[in-house]
């Protein structure tokens, strides 16, 4: 590390430090003494002085900045940026608005405890001195305001008075945020411009605006809910007010509606005493009529009773004459029956005898046929007795037979073997499928994290599986993907190593199908995807600049290239890009050595347990500066899939696949000798089994011969005797005739039924005369009983309707009384006796009484509502005139500074030979939360303006259009000071020669703020021409190289 007295980067008070030009360093020492002679120049709130102490790269260090443009040149690691994160961290800012270490304490000198930076700010009346002590063990700091220890918030509130803001980009851009000041949104642009170069009101009444807004929209609700209730209310009271108009209607004919009450029972008293007067008179006529229908039916009745008197000893004659005739027919039928059992008995003898003729001529023919199988029999045996004998041949059968078995079993036993090897195989196969769907599986939950990240790379990765014959060359898949590394817990090591934007991108081996695969999926799909293309020397061989072994000592145990596989073109770009076949990986004991780690040749990058060190050494004077950042876990890599495995696996399984297949083969091979040993067995079977019945006919036919014999004799031994039978049945058929005789029906059992059913028939003859006589008697009276039985119900109902009309009087007449209040006794009065006819209002059959009421009550709702309307409404109007006044008090004054801006940036654009606009923005006028600044652009004459995004443009066209748009601010100057850190990177030299130009041209006006320009490149200052520097535009600028020994 350099002396303290070595690093101070004062122009004008070290005259002893190093420089590579001194007459450029007398150049600006004149200008920074002009500078320093009058406060006046300076504005309130810029820096006079800035002092570190133990901080980053510096031992000590004061700088004394002057009011105008202030630039800072120098090589990489010679502590530019330290300046920046010393204006941050004591103006009260945050670790995230630098985007380096996130934990104050990283800011501390490596080696050191603690660390302080401070500040003098100018101010009239008294200047400001800020004090900031950094603690490393504890992230702790210790403030100090005006040598007065205080709160961070007191300093907060101080740096916020003089118009500080180191939170916004448009004011304090430091070098790892160039990059985010083209992604902010057109709404976060105004909002910063207003806070950086608007009056201290414009935000306030913006966010006055937003607020108010959303208030107008909460009235316009509740005016809105109240006018819908009301209109509600109004409409239901409109529908009851018929059926309210209607109610008091009813209630101006109550009166008329009592009095009719009254009449009405009289008048239902007299029409139903009248009705009861006809039904009596009705009543009587029919009795009479059926009195006299009686009277003509009484002769024809008498006659009817005097037959039926003379029916009755008949029909019981007719019935004691059934009765007899059926006892002698039962009688008859029993004797019948006994001779048909009789008869049926002598049947079955004779079908028994004609069984026992049929049986012997069967047994005849049994005979017969042996006898003639007999002699066939010895026929045959006189054949077979000239026959060879076979026996040799049948034993040299059994020979075949027996060889054929073994080879058979030898067959089985192999194909036993082969089946065993088949299932262990099988086994081995399903064993190898499920790792590599486990594998895949993987593979799939790398995909659906990469899906989740970033949806657009997902969607150009299933193109490609696709189209993959469409390129010549090797294409592969997003890195992240296709990257294994072989632990686990070295992914992180991987992950913070290789960026994001790689880690999703392709990697192609021909730069022909890079740019195919870019115009499908970017300028036709319009996917905002990656590609890489792979060196076209393969650089994944390339060995490290020292071998690990000489390392081990410092607790280096590999690189970062053995911590992980991948394809030949992926490992190149890796060794080619990012240098990791030369990054060494240690441990925790890497970490105790690091101060003499680091001291190490060719070590660059390297990695500890939990943290990544950056080393870098000056140019110039060889000193060493470090940074360091945490070890973020890993997020995508952490899903290991061994491809060394992988294949192993597949060649496994191809291996066992083909076994599979010879094994079937061989299996075939065998069924088909099993098949021909089963033909040829099956025929030696049929030929043994030919020669054993050969061999065996003789002996068979012999005792088939004796067994005839012997079957013959015992059939004429068993011969029946018929005619024997036909006796016995003779004897046994008399027997049953004489039997029959003794059974036969006596002539006086006939005679007796026949005489009864004569006698039966002449009752039955009588019968049938006088029962013609009563039908039609009873024909000629049935005309007449219909009549009268009409009659006679036609007298019950009217006698039952004179009862109920009378007790219907009676309750009608005592219930008009009682409604008119008469005594029993006491006539009706003669204003009721003169009415005939009454005409009554009938009302609806219900109570409209809480209709009534909820219509009064809810006129008074309607009438509380209007009046609450009416306020409401007012208060709307008030407070839309409220935002309409606090409109044109923000607005006005932003579109004035919004053409000021514009007309500067134009200008800037059109020195350079290009477009430029800035323009505010809304879609619309009334959302105030929408209002937003676009910037346009176009850097082609043939090409249109174009808004500024992260994408459209270039690197170097984001730089020049971020530079020149702070540059339309500076003008306006409205804050203190302005810090921007290496902007420049990625410009052309046209381009960075003439914004260098608006830079100084425009910083150093008298009437603008302090400006911090923080560059690496000397060339921007050696291109000028020294004449130059003593022009009008470069009379204010205060130059700083910076060296690093």
């Amino acid at each position: 590390m350099a002396e303290p007295s070595k690093r101070q980067r004062l122009s004008h008070i070290n005259s002893s430090s190093q420089t590579s030009s001194k007459s450029l360093s007398s150049i600006f020492t004149d200008s920074q003494d002009e500078g320093l002679e009058g406060e006046g120049r300076f504005v309130e709130g810029s820096i006079l002085r800035i002092t570190m102490k133990n901080f980053l790269t510096y031992d000590y260090s004061v700088v004394h900045p002057g009011p105008n443009l202030n630039m800072i040149v120098g090589a990489n690691g010679t502590g530019k940026s330290s300046i920046v994160c010393a204006i941050c961290l004591c103006l009260a800012g945050k670790t995230a608005v630098l985007g380096r270490g996130d934990k104050v304490g990283l800011y501390v000198k490596r080696g050191c405890k603690k660390g302080h930076v401070e500040i003098e700010l100018y101010k009239r009346g008294g200047n400001v001195v800020i004090f900031r002590e950094i603690h490393a063990e504890n992230n702790q700091s210790l403030w100090m305001l005006n040598d007065r220890q205080c709160s961070q918030k007191a300093v907060e509130e101080e740096v916020k008075a003089l118009r500080i803001q180191v939170s916004n980009l448009c004011q304090f851009l430091p070098q790892e945020k160039v990059g985010e000041f083209a992604k902010m949104s057109k709404i976060e642009l105004l909002e910063a411009t207003e806070k950086s170069v608007g009056p201290p009101e414009m935000y306030e009444y913006h966010c006055e605006l937003k607020n108010f807004r959303n208030k107008e929209r909460e009235l316009e609700n509740v005016v809105k809910e109240k006018a819908s209730f009301l209109e509600k209310a109004k409409q239901r009271n409109e529908r009851n007010k018929h059926d309210v108009n209607r109610y008091y209607e009813k209630k101006r004919h109550l009166d008329v509606i009592e009095l009719l009450e009254k009449k009405k029972p009289w008048v239902e008293y007299e029409t139903t005493r009248k009705e009861l007067e006809g039904v009596k008179k009705e009543r009587d006529e029919a009795k009479k009529q059926l009195s006299s229908l009686k009277q003509t039916q009484a002769p024809m009745v008498k006659k009817i009773q005097q037959i039926d008197e003379q029916l009755k000893p008949t029909e019981a004659q007719i019935k004691a004459k059934t009765a007899a005739i059926k006892e002698a027919s039962l009688k008859c039928k029993q004797k019948q029956d006994q001779l048909d059992r009789k008869n049926k008995e002598i049947d079955d003898i004779k079908q028994k005898f004609r069984l026992k003729q049929m049986e012997e001529e069967d047994h005849q023919k049994r005979i017969s046929n042996t006898r003639r199988t007999i002699e066939d029999l010895k026929a045959e045996l006189a054949k077979v007795g000239d026959q060879p004998d076979v026996t040799p041949r049948i034993n040299a059968v059994n020979a075949d037979l027996r060889r054929i078995q073994e080879e058979r079993a030898k067959i089985e036993g192999e194909k036993g073997d082969l089946r065993r090897e088949k299932d262990n195989l099988c086994a081995e196969s399903r064993m190898l499928e499920k790792k590599l769907n486990d594998m895949n599986n993987m593979m799939n939950a790398k995909e659906e994290k990469l899906r989740g990240r970033h949806r657009d790379t997902h969607a150009a990765l299933q193109w490609l599986r696709q189209n993959k014959q469409l390129f010549r060359g090797n294409v592969h898949e997003p890195m992240m993907l296709v990257i294994n590394v072989k632990d686990h817990r070295f992914a992180k090591y991987v992950e913070n190593h290789i960026s994001f934007h790689d880690l999703r991108a392709f990697v192609f081996q021909r730069k022909d199908d890079m740019e195919k695969f870019m115009i499908e999926v970017r300028d036709k799909m319009n996917l905002k995807v990656n590609s890489i293309c792979a060196p076209e020397e393969s650089c994944s061989k390339r060995p490290p600049s020292r071998n690990i072994e000489s390392l081990r000592r410092f607790g280096f145990f590999t690189y970062l290239r053995e911590m992980f596989d991948a394809p030949d073109e992926v490992m190149s770009y890796l060794c080619h890009q990012y240098r990791v076949h030369d990054v060494p990986v240690g441990n925790e004991r890497t970490k105790s050595m690091i101060k003499t780690v680091i001291e190490e040749p060719y070590l660059k990058v390297l990695y500890t347990t939990e943290e990544r060190y950056t080393v870098k050494r000056s140019f110039y004077s060889n000193k060493i500066s470090t940074s360091n950042s945490a070890v973020h876990p890993s997020q995508y890599l952490t899903i290991t899939v061994d491809a060394e495995e992988k294949r192993q696996l597949e060649q496994q399984m191809k291996s066992c696949e083909s076994k599979l297949r010879d094994i079937d083969e061989r299996m075939k091979a065998l069924q088909k000798e099993a098949v021909a040993l089963d033909r040829r067995d099956n025929e030696l079977l049929a030929e043994k089994k030919g020669l054993s019945e050969l061999k065996g006919k003789k002996r068979q036919l012999e005792q088939k011969i004796s067994t005839k014999q012997d079957s013959l004799k015992q059939m004429e031994q068993n011969i029946i005797d018929l005619t024997k039978i036909e006796e016995e049945t003779k004897q046994k058929i008399a027997a049953v005739n004489a039997e029959k005789v003794t059974v036969r029906e006596p002539d006086c059992i006939a005679c007796l039924r026949a005489k009864l059913t004569m006698e039966k028939v002449h009752l039955a003859l009588e019968t049938v005369g006088l029962t013609a006589e009563k039908n039609k008697l009873e024909n000629d009276c049935r005309e007449g009983a219909s009549e009268l039985r009409t009659t006679d119900q036609k007298c019950s109902r009217l006698e039952q309707r004179k009862l109920q009309l009378t007790d219907q009087c009676k309750g009608l007449l005592k219930r008009a009384k009682a409604m008119c209040k008469m005594q029993p006794d006491q006539s009706l009065p003669e204003d009721l006796r003169n009415v005939s006819v009454l005409h009554s209002f009938i009302g609806p059959d219900w109570n409209l009484c809480w209709v009534v009421d909820e219509y009064n009550r809810r006129e008074q709702e309607i009438k509380q509502m209007e009046k609450e309307l009416e306020e409401k409404s007012n208060a709307l109007n008030a407070y839309r005139q409220n935002i309409s006044e606090a409109k044109e008090r923000w607005l006005n004054p932003l579109k004035h500074l919004v053409e000021q801006i514009n007309e500067k940036f134009s200008a800037f654009f059109r020195s350079m030979q290009c477009a430029g606009e800035v323009d505010l923005h809304s879609e619309n006028e009334e959302e105030y939360d929408k209002y937003g600044i676009r910037i346009r652009v176009k850097f082609h004459a043939t090409t249109q303006l174009h808004e500024l995004t992260p994408y459209h443009q270039s690197g170097g066209e984001r730089s020049v259009s971020t530079m020149l748009y702070l540059m339309a601010l500076q003008e306006l100057n409205r804050c203190p000071f302005r810090v921007v850190d290496e902007i420049n990177q990625g410009m052309d030299p046209v381009n960075e020669r003439r914004v260098f130009d608006i830079v100084v041209r425009t910083a150093c006006k008298e009437t603008t703020s302090q400006y911090f320009f923080i560059t690496p490149k000397v060339s921007v200052l050696c291109s000028c021409r020294l004449p130059d520097w003593k022009s009008q535009w470069y009379q204010g600028a205060v130059y700083v190289p910076l060296y690093a020994k």
